[in-house]
């Protein structure tokens, strides 16, 4: 038997950032070398994703235990793939696609096919002997992180409607320095809100939990807190946004709703005001600007912002191929999420990357709010030269595993390893 024959698939339930049950899977080759895949889980869900299979049993888990993700790992989907080729992921994910037979995974479940994609993977770099980033590509180019400062919307209980405030180290040399420079900005940040509020939270990501009266008074504290850490906003610097349009979307009226300042916005409106922030404060990127079904939204946006601001589809794009490729064809953004829960295998998430990079645009590899200790998207973002990566906030463990792993990384390639840091947004910002 070859020795990197899939042996045997196994699965138990684990628990996520949030203490929500997710799918842990074991895949054994016939060599002994062995991989584990840990499946994140999203709150603000975009609904073109992968179906996560839950059990939705209020009498377990509050409805979220995933043993039925499980069963179809142990019963259905691992006695499919002994003896399969863990070399070969691209077959092996394709096998679990035409098991599940349905277009977004909901048979089957994603977590469960998810799970064993990415253990297959891992085993496979223990089989190489090598890293799983050396495994999974032939990249070397360290990702410039997006880190998150202030968490809202889905993330933040909707303290506030925006979902996402977070810092770029536009002006770091190495990858060294955005973690100093992101390092001092956050604990500035902490000590700014702390003077606002005394009782300051964390959100799901590690970024602060607001008190705000609007949502712009985010954009204060991020920067005061760049220049409270001895840093030029816009210059050192920059500012990100998740806007997650859709979660404020009412698909009847056709209208955006700021639940905190008790606003409603047509798409006209709205777009005007995400643009009129691109250009009052030094923001470099914005994700999901308008709903993932406002199509002409979209367009104004990128008529207003492409050029000089990075435009993430996140909701719109969901790391679908047919997804993407219809963006790139309609000119709605510049860059692509990508989320390997979203599409539910590696091998389709490597292809959205591809695809995204072919077309000249950015891929900015997320990781999700319910995470784990798993470090895996830091290996595909340095494997695929992605560039970008964005985990979360400078807290916790489940987000800071996944900066760390950069460094170990960045140490394993040496001098291989290299950093562009802003010059990544070069092919598609003509001014910043």
């Amino acid at each position: 038997m070859n020795h990197t024959q899939i042996q045997s698939i196994d699965a138990w339930q684990i628990y996520d950032s949030r203490g929500n049950p997710t799918v842990e899977v074991r895949v054994v080759l016939a060599g002994g070398a062995a991989g584990h895949g840990l499946v994140p889980s999203g709150a603000s869900t975009g609904q073109f994703e992968a179906l996560e299979l839950r059990d939705r049993d209020p009498q377990c888990f509050g409805g979220k235990s995933v043993y039925k993700a499980i069963a179809n790992v142990r019963q259905v989907l691992g006695p499919q793939l002994v003896g399969m080729d863990a070399l070969d992921q691209a077959a092996i994910d394709r096998r679990m696609i035409e098991l599940d037979g349905t277009d977004n995974k909901s048979n089957l479940g994603a977590n469960a096919i998810l799970g064993i994609s990415m253990a297959v993977a891992a085993a496979a770099a223990d089989a190489r002997g090598v890293p799983l980033f050396a495994s999974l590509g032939e990249g070397t180019l360290l990702p410039l992180p997006e880190i998150q400062i202030i968490g809202g919307g889905a993330h933040a209980n909707h303290r506030i409607d925006v979902q996402d405030f977070l810092v770029i180290a536009v002006g770091a040399q190495d990858y060294e320095q955005v973690m100093r420079m992101t390092h001092d900005v956050y604990h500035a940040a902490g000590k700014i809100m702390r003077r606002l509020d005394g009782n300051v939270g964390l959100a799901d990501e590690g970024g602060y939990w607001p008190s705000f009266d609007r949502n712009d008074q985010a954009f204060d504290v991020v920067m005061q807190a760049i220049e409270a850490a001895g840093y030029h906003p816009g210059k050192d610097l920059a500012i990100s946004l998740d806007i997650a349009a859709s979660n404020l979307y009412d698909q009847q009226t056709g209208t955006y709703h700021f639940k905190l300042e008790n606003k409603v916005f047509d798409s006209q409106q709205f777009t005007d005001l995400i643009c009129d922030w691109c250009r009052r404060y030094p923001v470099i990127s914005v994700e999901d600007p308008v709903s993932d079904t406002d199509i002409a939204g979209w367009q104004r946006v990128h008529r207003e912002l492409a050029g000089r601001v990075q435009i993430v589809g996140d909701d719109l794009f969901t790391t679908s191929v047919p997804r993407i490729r219809h963006g790139i064809e309609n000119n709605l953004a510049n860059s692509v999420l990508i989320k390997l829960n979203q599409i539910g295998t590696v091998s389709e998430t490597i292809d959205a990357i591809r695809l995204t990079q072919q077309a000249g645009w950015l891929p900015l590899i997320s990781a999700r709010s319910g995470e784990t200790e798993d470090a895996f998207i830091t290996h595909l973002a340095v494997a695929t030269n992605a560039g970008q990566l964005k985990v979360g906030s400078f807290a916790r463990s489940e987000r800071m595993v996944k900066w760390n792993e950069v460094l170990r990384i960045q140490h394993a390639l040496g001098n291989r390893a290299h950093f562009i840091g802003r010059r990544i947004y070069d092919g598609i910002l003509k001014q910043t």
